[in-house]
């Protein structure tokens, strides 16, 4: 692969393709709310529908997913489930900001790779290890991609009384969790990993090179299978206290 220039803007625009979608699909013109969320298991999406609480949004023109209008606590979020992986995360991320997201937050199941207490919790991302190909993309090799330093202490000051406690630190983003050895952990543990997913590292590396506002949270729910009874993430798997952390969110970064 030839060197690659991180400052040529590419032939291929999310707003031309969803100029066409609309087009094809008779979507009218329109907005989508100004904060959206992805849900990558689609445990939101799937209690909120249960419930009644989810209304599909009219002016999404994605190919590949719905967006559900979600309130909350006052909050509107547009939520997409079930885009999981870095390179479905950040298609839809950049399709998201085309269609009027102002902010968006990703909340990923994690797996644990450090020891820092009893799980289900969530963490706020700071910086994530870059074992995906998606962000070679966007910017020049590194071991990490790191979240937006002033966003990071705007959203955690705003979590600082939330309960339960919100840990802030750095993951591991990985395309193969199937190939989680032994030797990558104890490496990850290494360099200060708490737990592994699939998204944050692309997803910042989209952010620094797009300049928009993106956040992701850790929802630390199993220790990659090697426990009974692991993958357990409480009350409607967890839907319900993602919420309640997407709301505390909204209006840390609604704060002057």
């Amino acid at each position: 692969m030839e060197i690659k220039d991180y400052t040529a803007p590419s032939v291929f625009q999310p707003e031309n393709l969803l100029r066409e979608a609309r087009r094809q699909k008779g979507i009218p013109d329109g907005s989508v709310p100004e904060i959206c969320v992805l849900d990558p298991d689609g445990d939101i999406c799937r209690a909120m529908l249960a419930s009644g609480r989810a209304r599909r949004n009219p002016f999404w023109a994605c190919y590949h997913t719905d967006l559900y209008d979600v309130v909350h606590e006052g909050e509107t979020f547009g939520v997409v489930g079930c885009a999981v992986g870095a390179p479905f995360a950040v298609l839809v991320a950049e399709q998201l900001f085309a269609s009027g997201c102002r902010f968006l937050v990703s909340v990923t199941s994690s797996g644990q790779i450090a020891s820092f207490g009893p799980t289900p919790c969530f963490i706020l991302i700071d910086r994530a290890m870059r074992d995906e190909g998606t962000s070679v993309h966007y910017a020049a090799p590194a071991d990490f991609a790191e979240a937006d330093s002033a966003l990071v202490r705007r959203i955690a000051a705003g979590l600082a009384n939330h309960v339960p406690a919100v840990l802030q630190g750095a993951t591991w983003t990985t395309d193969a969790p199937y190939r989680e050895t032994e030797a990558a952990i104890d490496s990850a543990r290494a360099s200060g990993v708490l737990a592994v997913e699939m998204e944050a590292a692309a997803l910042y590396a989209f952010a620094r090179a797009r300049a928009r506002a993106v956040i992701c949270f850790a929802h630390v729910t199993n220790q990659m299978g090697q426990i009974d009874g692991d993958f357990e993430k409480g009350e409607a798997n967890g839907a319900y206290d993602a919420l309640d952390l997407l709301a505390a969110t909204a209006r840390a970064w609604r704060a002057p």
